[in-house]
């Protein structure tokens, strides 16, 4: 008999966000930088693996920005994440929007993958790794719920002194794109670290692709400079 495992979390992780829950679809809040890679990493996605028809699931989906596009590209999405507030701004909002094809969850990753295993042609897992206790076992569960042949998405900060200055420093206490405490450095990602998560579960990475913001413009874009912001494209090995 299966049985669920105790939840990967942080209370004080939860707690943050759902203080903040209300502010998700302001696209003026502290949420404004996740509206304005939403697009990049989107239509970085649907590059390599068409949307379309899919069974996605957006794993620590927040309030629905990235889960909701996806529904809005023909996927069939499934949003799950353990902060009750956000989940609920999520579902609020794809009531009032009309929003295709797309259902939230409480629940964990972990015990996602014990109930619904190769349950899903897609899986995304955006800005969520450097927010938990453990990420190696956030990676295991992705590539339970993903099918043989499907795509896991993940999204992260790398662990250096540019990532600190850039992601901390700069974004949380000289430009204020986001609130002070977001982030701890020791939670940080490299790119070789969960490569190696991956391989280990049999995702084998296809692509990356770094985001770079300039704070003149205020503008995002996709590049090859993994050293701050980083996505990793793996797909589950047949």
């Amino acid at each position: 008999m299966q049985t669920l495992k105790s939840s990967n979390v942080d209370p004080a992780e939860l707690a943050k966000f759902s203080d903040l829950a209300h502010h998700w679809w302001d696209k003026t809040s502290e949420f404004a930088p996740l509206h304005a890679i939403n697009p990049l990493r989107l239509d970085w996605i649907n590059s390599l693996t068409t949307l379309d028809g899919k069974r996605v699931l957006d794993v620590g989906c927040g309030g629905g920005i990235l889960a909701d596009s996806m529904a809005r590209r023909g996927a069939n999405v499934l949003g799950i994440d353990l902060a009750t507030k956000s989940l609920k701004v999520a579902q609020l909002h794809a009531l009032e929007a009309q929003t295709p094809n797309i259902n939230y969850r409480e629940i964990s990753a972990e015990d996602l993958a014990l109930e619904q295993p190769a349950g899903f042609d897609v899986v995304t897992c955006m800005e969520m790794l450097e927010h938990v206790p453990d990420p190696k076992s956030i990676v295991e569960a992705c590539a339970t719920l993903v099918k043989p042949g499907g795509w896991v998405f993940f999204s992260t900060l790398n662990r250096n002194a540019r990532a600190y200055l850039h992601a901390i420093v700069g974004a949380e206490y000289v430009l204020g794109l986001l609130p002070r405490g977001t982030h701890e450095y020791a939670k940080f990602i490299t790119p070789s670290e969960l490569a190696t998560f991956g391989r280990k579960v049999a995702l084998e990475i296809q692509a990356t692709r770094g985001l770079e913001h300039n704070p003149i413009t205020k503008r995002y874009k996709l590049s090859d400079d993994t050293r701050v912001n980083y996505m990793l494209a793996t797909k589950k090995s047949e």
